[in-house]
């Protein structure tokens, strides 16, 4: 039976793109930039402090979600999280440029840097695409079959029914003891352990979930073993799950876990360390992204009369009161008759205010509130 590929195996070819596009881009940018002057010593000299930076980049694409492929990669979804990377990355670059400068090298390259980002951003606008499209096809995916049926198997079926980028296709149901559970339409369902082997074969599935340990049914340990040689991959239904979305499900953990896991004395070094490096990212994000914010400023202020940030109370850790400061993106009465949640085409939301939430460059300023 034919492996297909995994979920991970996408990310990492995602990555590999990527990698393979931005030093492309680095090559057709130094060739248009430079022409004739273009030689070996100058792509030398460019190369290391911009593998420096591709690394950044490619961070920041992972923190944005960029190789999560729980997210769908439709064309506004992709666009908005590529230009926010973009921007970041690109902001964190010019930084490290300008303090690297005469002291880690003797380049500065802000134009090769701004042709650099808008080539790299296009071919992994197309590469990303490409890798969602195929992920979709069916001939691509993995053939699921779910032994059992609980709430957790119900929740897998929805995910994989609505998000097809992951590369699951369900294809069959094995309900035991007159289980009745969730029957999608057009999804055969048949009742016999003993059947195992036979369904794999014929729906060609690679990927067995099961809502039952085998340890509690002797008879789906025996038959799970006779499927060895398909070499079919087998989860458990919370495994697959936590594959899958990320998220581990809330019903596997007992209280027991909370008390053992949740003790105060046992995190103390844990949250020192995550508060210096939560202060740290801050500091960096604040001075990196500082110099363009009179530019946001003065389009915020363009767009219509208010002042430039929001600031709203809200409640934190403890119970504390803070002040939760974001670039305005709505016009300056926006909430005379109370907060009320913003909706799809908000007639509140300014012109400048739409790019800056699509782009959530509105976000921002919460590294003050870091």
């Amino acid at each position: 039976m034919q492996k297909k590929l995994a979920s991970s195996e996408k990310r990492y070819l995602l990555m590999l793109g990527d990698v393979l596009i931005l030093y492309a881009s680095l090559y057709v940018t130094l060739l248009l930039r430079y022409q004739q002057g273009f030689d070996a010593g100058r792509w030398q000299e460019h190369f290391w402090p911009f593998t420096v930076v591709f690394a950044i980049l490619l961070a920041v694409f992972y923190i944005d979600g960029l190789y999560d492929l729980s997210i769908d990669g439709a064309h506004r979804q992709l666009i908005g999280r590529l230009l926010r990377s973009g921007l970041i990355g690109g902001a964190i670059a010019a930084t490290f440029f300008y303090v690297g400068y005469n002291r880690l090298f003797t380049i500065q390259p802000q134009t090769v840097l701004v042709m650099l980002l808008g080539l790299s951003l296009v071919g992994s606008y197309t590469w990303h695409t490409m890798v969602h499209r195929f992920s979709k096809s069916k001939r691509l995916a993995n053939g699921v079959l779910i032994i059992g049926a609980n709430k957790q198997t119900e929740e897998i079926i929805e995910q994989i029914a609505g998000k097809p980028q992951l590369g699951f296709e369900l294809r069959a149901l094995l309900l035991l003891d007159n289980a009745a559970g969730v029957q999608p339409a057009g999804i055969p369902i048949y009742r016999n352990l003993n059947e195992l082997m036979a369904i794999c074969q014929e729906k060609k599935i690679t990927t067995i979930i099961s809502a039952v340990h085998p340890r509690e049914n002797p008879e789906l340990l025996k038959n799970l073993f006779a499927c060895l040689p398909l070499k079919v991959n087998f989860f458990q239904s919370a495994n697959f799950y936590e594959k899958i979305t990320g998220k581990i499900p809330v019903a596997t953990i007992e209280r027991i876990w909370f008390l053992e896991n949740l003790s105060e004395s046992s995190k103390r070094v844990y949250d020192l360390g995550k508060r210096l490096i939560d202060l740290l990212c801050a500091l960096i994000l604040f001075l990196a992204t500082l110099p363009a914010w009179p530019l946001i400023g003065l389009t915020i202020k363009l767009s219509g009369p208010g002042s430039v940030f929001f600031i709203q109370e809200r409640v934190g850790k403890g119970g504390q009161n803070f002040k939760l400061i974001k670039f305005r993106t709505m016009v300056s009465h926006a909430e005379e008759n109370g907060a009320q949640w913003a909706s799809n085409n908000d007639p509140r939301v300014t012109r400048a205010g739409a790019i800056l939430r699509a782009t959530r460059i509105d976000e921002i300023p919460q590294v003050i509130n870091i």
